[in-house]
């Protein structure tokens, strides 16, 4: 423990004078991306009909965004744990995305808005599930968490009694960056500041309302890091009861495994995905038969604990997996068979 505590204030001490450094004057450094501001709808706190979905943008102090943290070590990332803002200009602070180039804080790391999404049926004196949703690359909420991929509509056609929680993550660019999910206990803080939200967009129900409700991950492609680390070491897996990646297997393999192995017996892991994640999947998948665990193929009628099935669907196009894969709809899909 005196290790671990020591290793953290030095990456914390690292941190600092690495943000003292950058914002010495830092005037040159790797390619930048030329990034737009993007177009943000009227955002706020209180809900608005959205094809027939409550749907409110409220900001929270838990999202993922704003990070001036590190990016830890793990067998994905080896190597000493470094700032997640590493490159300064003019003033401003960047991130250096291994795929994407450079992109700002204040463009695409500075948007705390979380998309909350519920059916004008929800009924809160009945069971239900928080569903938290972390959306792939290239994203927004408004744009395409609700307009492109349909996600409240599909959430509210499912039947799931319950509310669907989407935190924005790098705005619109080619980064899977977690953001403060990197940090330990993240999850339960996002939770808590989660019931207190819903609390008072819901009059009528108390805080403890919701912090009852069980937990439902879904992720979508790049969405699976800040899963992975939320599950790992976000301070309430207890809570979760399901795990859904679509299309997402793009790391943390070991993250994974170690949280089925532990919650198989009280949760389910459902994994479906497209020749692009194939080969990950599979690997996935010869893991959990050497450590004993049980997989299926295909989608079971019903999800429930001690599932952990592999669905394949081929050809299907990644880009558009969630709107269409093993069939039309599919987060409709998973979540219909979890309120069964």
């Amino acid at each position: 423990m005196i290790a671990a505590r020591r290793a953290n204030l030095l990456a914390s001490a690292a941190v600092g004078l690495a943000f003292a450094f950058l914002l010495a004057g830092c005037n040159q450094g790797p390619q930048i991306t030329q990034q737009a501001m993007p177009t943000i709808p009227p955002m706020g706190p209180q809900f608005a009909d959205a094809g027939g979905v409550n749907v409110a943008y409220p900001e929270f102090q838990t999202s993922a965004f704003p990070y001036r943290g590190i990016i830890p070590s793990d067998a994905d990332n080896p190597g000493q744990p470094r700032p997640f803002l590493d490159v300064a200009s003019n003033g401003r602070l960047g991130h250096s995305s291994p795929r994407g180039g450079v992109y700002w804080e204040d463009v695409t790391y500075n948007d705390r808005h979380v998309l909350v999404a519920a059916s004008p049926d929800f009924d809160i004196h009945s069971r239900g599930d928080l569903v938290i949703f972390f959306h792939g690359n290239e994203a927004t909420l408004a744009r395409d968490v609700v307009d492109r991929q349909q996600a409240p509509r599909q959430f509210a056609q499912s039947g799931l009694n319950g509310v669907l929680i989407a935190p924005q993550l790098a705005v619109d660019a080619l980064d899977s960056s977690a953001g403060r999910f990197w940090k330990p206990g993240a999850l339960a803080e996002f939770l808590d500041e989660a019931d207190a939200k819903l609390a008072a967009l819901y009059p009528g129900a108390s805080r403890g309302v919701f912090r009852r409700m069980p937990v439902i991950l879904v992720a979508y492609s790049g969405g699976y890091l800040p899963a992975a680390f939320a599950l790992a070491q976000g301070g309430a897996a207890e809570r979760v009861r399901g795990v859904v990646l679509l299309d997402a297997l793009y790391g943390e393999q070991d993250k994974f495994v170690d949280w089925i192995e532990r919650a198989r017996d009280r949760a389910f892991f459902v994994s479906a995905y497209s020749k692009s994640s194939h080969d990950q999947n599979e690997a996935l998948r010869q893991s959990l038969a050497a450590a004993g665990v049980e997989t299926q193929s295909g989608m079971p009628d019903r999800l429930g604990p001690g599932v952990v099935a592999f669905i394949d669907a081929g050809d299907a196009d990644h880009l558009g997996f969630v709107n269409s894969a093993w069939t039309s709809d599919p987060l409709r899909d998973v979540l219909t068979r979890v309120a069964q």
